[in-house]
């Protein structure tokens, strides 16, 4: 196993606080009395989004940005007293802890399941996803042609041999992979595709950027990402060189993820709250999810053109709530197998 450092990357910065009215954004001194407030861990591609929702319901909206853990610590922490209207957050796991540890209510919302298919929704209304993602394998479309890729558990295959890179462990994405692979066929039967992929000696790094640009240079033929990285990637430059591939098609379908929403247990303004989430998965929808080349949610949406492009694929139809359940026997499993 070859472990990398991630080249120096430019990311968005947090902004804590941006209060977004119908005239604009602006940077506030902290979380005030009359906006909905969110707690989020989600700090990019949505900004339009937000905009338009305060010009179309008159709803200012005001953020407290930080990561999923630390926001969670926070809500728990504030208890009654807690300011936050929605959690807003990166990868069910996350939402699946804070229904857990009861920071979440109930929503009663025809709309939003409608919007939401139920396998993309918490099945007690406490967090519905607002986009999808898809963990794809990707691939050098100089060193390998697409029939070669079949299934996540086929990257075991001595073919493959220091030609693969994969993501950390401690990522949220390889945890959630993994748990849905526990979810359907058991924690011994995950543990051999693990095995298989560490057998083949993968090159672990640290973010999905890079494991695209390892790629698109040569360094691995394969690797597994989410696909808006690979789609941000082909928008700025249409000759990368990446190809994507769609894995385990006659199987369980392409294992997919969210970031979504809950309505906090302690909400001031539950019925503005509830707003915010059914405009996200419905007027707002292309809006929330172009601007990150995530797929749409709702059904009745089209994706951004690029990834139309990637061309059509079976999803994976587990409730991703499972993936939550599992994800501590996905750690232990990685641990176990010697997955940095």
């Amino acid at each position: 196993m070859r472990l990398r450092s991630p080249r120096s990357l430019v990311l968005p910065v947090a902004l804590v606080g941006v209060s977004l009215t119908a005239s604009g954004c602006g940077i506030t001194s902290g979380l005030g009395d009359e906006a909905l407030q969110v707690y989020s861990a989600r700090s990019y591609g949505a900004e339009e989004a937000y905009r338009t929702f305060t010009e179309d319901t008159g709803i200012e909206v005001e953020f407290l940005n930080g990561n999923d853990a630390e926001l969670r610590e926070r809500l728990s922490a504030e208890g009654e007293d807690s300011p936050a209207d929605v959690y807003l957050t990166v990868d069910v796991a996350n939402l699946s802890l804070a229904a857990e540890q009861d920071l979440l209510q109930p929503l009663d919302s025809p709309e939003l399941e409608e919007a939401v298919p139920a396998s993309l929704r918490d099945p007690e209304g406490r967090w519905y996803g607002l986009s999808e993602r898809a963990r794809v394998i990707i691939y050098d479309e100089d060193q390998v042609d697409p029939s070669q890729l079949s299934t996540y558990a086929a990257l075991g295959d001595p073919q493959w041999r220091g030609e693969l890179c994969l993501r950390t462990s401690t990522s949220a994405y390889t945890q959630s992979l993994v748990a849905s692979m526990i979810a359907h066929d058991g924690v011994d039967a995950a543990a051999e595709v693990v095995e298989g992929w560490m057998a083949n000696d993968p090159e672990i790094l640290a973010n999905d950027n890079e494991i695209v640009r390892t790629v698109g240079a040569g360094g691995c033929a394969v690797g597994v990402t989410n696909h808006y990285y690979v789609a941000r990637e082909r928008a700025a430059d249409p000759d990368l060189g990446v190809g994507v591939f769609f894995p385990d098609q006659s199987g369980n379908g392409t294992h997919v993820n969210i970031s979504g929403a809950g309505v906090t247990r302690y909400a001031d303004d539950v019925p503005q709250a509830q707003r915010f989430l059914e405009w996200l998965a419905t007027e707002g929808q292309s809006l929330f999810v172009d601007g990150n080349f995530e797929y749409p949610v709702n059904r009745s949406v089209e994706p951004v053109e690029v990834l139309g492009q990637l061309g059509d694929f079976r999803r994976d139809e587990l409730n991703v709530g499972e993936l939550g359940a599992h994800n501590a026997d996905a750690v232990q499993l990685l641990t176990d197998a010697g997955y940095r």
